[in-house]
């Protein structure tokens, strides 16, 4: 029997609509992380905050020790839930969210958060590129709109084509609600 392991990516109050980097749909999309959050408490999934932190007090996104860095109160982990902290854009990179993985007999992988083109997008493709099956829920992930060469693509858009690249060729994209439906 497979154990999954839910992956929650940089839900962080600087992505807040107060916070220095608001992203489009952050609040629905943290609405629906805390329910697969309660939902993967309830049936003893483990659940995996990861957290990004510049290692300046000054930096102009995710401060150390600032309240922009810390995790969103109604997605906080409880005691026990492992927290990694990154410094690059790929959970990955520079952390031991894979030996984590491995201590916990993780064998495949649901991931929700922030950004969709940057972040999560790191994480699944690193996780799918060492051999675990990965679920996103896309309204449980946010972005922003992004500009290239003076044109303007709104966050849906960009959300939309992460998406479909995911199901493209890396893993299944469901909805926070087929999500929990399904187990």
């Amino acid at each position: 029997m497979k154990k999954t392991g839910l992956i929650v990516i940089d839900l962080q109050n600087d992505y807040l609509p107060d916070g220095k980097l608001p992203l489009s749909g952050i609040e629905a999309a943290t609405a629906n992380a805390a329910k697969v959050i309660a939902d993967a408490r309830a049936k003893g999934v483990t659940v995996f905050h990861v957290r990004h932190e510049s290692l300046s007090s000054d930096a102009p996104l995710f401060a150390a020790d600032s309240s922009g860095a810390q995790i969103q109160t109604r997605v906080a982990p409880i005691e026990g839930e492992p927290v990694i902290v990154k410094r690059h854009i790929n959970a990955f990179r520079e952390t031991d969210l894979k030996q984590q993985l491995d201590q916990h007999g993780i064998d495949d992988i649901v991931v929700i958060g922030a950004m969709s083109h940057m972040c999560v997008d790191a994480c699944v493709r690193a996780a799918v590129d060492m051999g675990y099956p990965v679920t996103v829920l896309h309204d449980a992930c946010a972005t922003l709109d992004l500009e290239f060469n003076g044109i303007t693509t709104p966050a849906a858009q960009v959300h939309a084509a992460m998406m479909a690249a995911f199901e493209f060729g890396y893993c299944d994209v469901i909805s926070t609600q087929a999500y929990l439906a399904a187990e």
